[in-house]
């Protein structure tokens, strides 16, 4: 046994099929995806090499202008509403005595359910006619409003909706942090005086930095493939209003059969989240002190 595990290609016999199927379904496919943004093809016909057009046709398209500017409306919102509000749910749930198991898979129920159902539910939440909202509107006189509809609202609605999803999940990774925190710790503060806000805002949240700002990775990534929702409720309409790189790109590919324009969209997409992540952990968690206690 000992001569058999001493021998290299023991490991190798088990190495090698991993590396060929992470090769086969990972790294095959994304080379071949990134020849493919170099060609004029519609998935049958034969690919014509055509340099970098598609890359200079995508930022041409006014289209796609106005998706990018609505993923970083998303961004923006995630990072600056989103986030501060999953950190005050955070610490009201984890200041909670009784329930607060119940309050923690209430919250996160959302994150488990498919975007599909998600979708559908709040389209009827949203329905100028037989929507939750609109009829709370009309109770105090109030005409209905089309928020998938009108391109004032159709947006807002997609970035609630979205939030809605995605909010329990990251609470409960805050909350983890939060009740990781040494009791002894809060504690000491109460015995000095210090109200729950103070608490909050001196102690505990400066505790947390490491994985709020693992929270703001995630949002700044998923706010960039943001596609399932929108596909679902509005298929980027109303006349383009909630179209994002992604659903764009989908539209492309799968719906108008341009392939090649849309890997090269993929790739854009690739490229736009590495270097917002990377510049974010270069600018930001790198430059912070590392927390301990």
């Amino acid at each position: 046994m000992r001569t058999t595990l001493r021998n290299p290609y023991v490991y190798l016999l088990f190495v090698v099929p991993t590396i060929a199927l992470y090769f086969l379904f990972f790294i095959y496919p994304m080379l071949t995806s990134v020849f493919y943004g170099f060609t004029n093809w519609n998935g049958l016909d034969t690919k014509d090499f055509i340099g970098f057009d598609n890359f200079v046709n995508a930022f041409k398209d006014e289209d796609f202008r106005n998706s990018i500017w609505n993923n970083l409306y998303i961004l923006l919102f995630s990072c600056c509403v989103q986030v501060p509000l999953i950190i005050v749910f955070s610490l009201l749930i984890s200041s909670v005595k009784r329930f607060q198991g119940f309050y923690k898979t209430t919250v996160f129920m959302p994150s488990i359910l498919s975007t599909s159902v998600i979708g559908i539910l709040w389209g009827y939440i949203y329905d100028p006619d037989v929507g939750l909202i609109n009829n709370i509107l009309k109770t105090f006189g109030l005409d209905p409003i089309y928020f998938l509809a009108d391109t004032k609202w159709a947006l807002l609605s997609i970035l609630i909706t979205n939030a809605w999803q995605w909010m329990g999940f990251y609470i409960v990774l805050i909350l983890a942090a939060i009740l990781g925190i040494p009791k002894d710790i809060d504690e000491a503060a109460m015995i000095d005086g210090a109200t729950g806000v103070q608490r909050a805002w001196y102690l505990t949240v400066p505790l947390i930095k490491p994985i709020i700002n693992v929270v703001i990775m995630l949002s700044i990534a998923g706010a960039l493939r943001v596609v399932d929702i929108v596909l679902v409720m509005t298929e980027g309409g109303p006349a383009g209003a909630t179209d994002v790189m992604a659903s764009y790109m989908v539209n492309k590919a799968i719906k108008y059969g341009d392939y090649g324009y849309g890997t090269a969209l993929s790739i854009i997409i690739f490229i736009f989240a590495l270097v917002l992540t990377a510049l974010y952990q270069t600018l930001v968690v790198r430059r912070q002190e590392k927390v301990e206690y």
